[in-house]
């Protein structure tokens, strides 16, 4: 069982929060550039097992090369993925590989999707950060996949009703 998305990463800086004094506008380095890399995931909230692949876009093309390289990896395994309701996820010329199955979430639930979690755990760290070039994004990016245990994964990504029945446990 595996929980999927994807998240955009740019060039564009996103300011957080910051502690000034009252009525102080926080002063931080800012560029407005509209590059972006796009990170697929995909988590395990049982083994905390994951897969993250960098792509240039996001769409039915590049997913459809995410699902054949997450196939390859351990290909005897099947992989129920968990994923909201994108249209790329349902496109019809997506060819679905035989060890993946494909559970949506309910329309408009993001809230369902614990990987999610992953990405505002990543976003909080990419916050107030300026980056120059995309492969300073890409780095970023590399050195967050890096330091993903799989006990952090099985905490952010384990949702109550993921385990509500022992189906994934069980072995037959």
């Amino acid at each position: 069982m595996y929980c999927q998305d994807e998240s955009r990463f740019g060039l564009f800086t996103r300011n957080g929060r910051g502690l000034t004094a009252k009525g102080v506008k926080p002063v931080s380095n800012f560029q407005q550039v509209f590059k972006s890399l796009y990170l697929f995931g995909a988590f395990s909230p049982i083994t905390g097992e994951h897969f993250e692949l960098e792509m240039p876009y996001c769409n039915t093309e590049t997913f459809q090369v995410f699902l054949e390289k997450f196939s390859e990896l351990n290909p005897t395994e099947l992989k129920i993925i968990l994923l909201d309701n994108g249209a790329f996820h349902q496109a019809e010329r997506l060819v679905i590989p035989e060890n993946i199955i494909l559970l949506f979430i309910p329309p408009y639930s993001p809230e369902l999707n614990p990987s999610e979690k992953i990405w505002w755990k990543m976003k909080r760290a990419f916050t107030g950060k300026l980056h120059k070039t995309l492969d300073n994004v890409s780095e970023f990016i590399t050195n967050e996949v890096n330091i993903l245990t799989k006990s952090e994964i099985k905490s952010i990504c384990g949702f109550e009703y993921l385990f509500s029945c022992d189906c994934w446990t069980k072995t037959y």
